[in-house]
């Protein structure tokens, strides 16, 4: 069987059609993530501004701090995706008296 010919597409119309079809990749709740990722972060980073050297802050907290903004959330921030699966409705068994 033969194959239909194609009509070959121009490579800017082939741009244009992937940039108007294509939803955007993260969401609002992603950017609320990464948000919080970025303020963890430079939560860490103040911390290990304090004073002394030898300091909680400094040398426990910050660390914990930056390793869970670059580590943990940020990452969650990127790939966090809503459910979109909708379970069907469940119907309720008839009751026979």
């Amino acid at each position: 069987m033969a194959k239909p010919i194609r009509k070959p597409v121009r490579k800017s119309e082939q741009k244009h059609r992937s940039l108007v079809n294509e939803p955007l990749p993260l969401g609002r709740e992603n950017y609320i993530i990464l948000g919080a990722g970025i303020l963890v972060i430079v939560a860490g980073y103040l911390a290990m501004l304090e004073g002394s050297v030898e300091g909680f802050l400094p040398l426990v907290l910050s660390p914990i701090l930056l390793v869970t903004g670059y580590c943990v959330v940020i990452p969650i921030g990127i790939m966090y995706r809503k459910s979109s699966i909708k379970e069907p409705p469940v119907a309720e068994p008839l009751n026979r008296a």
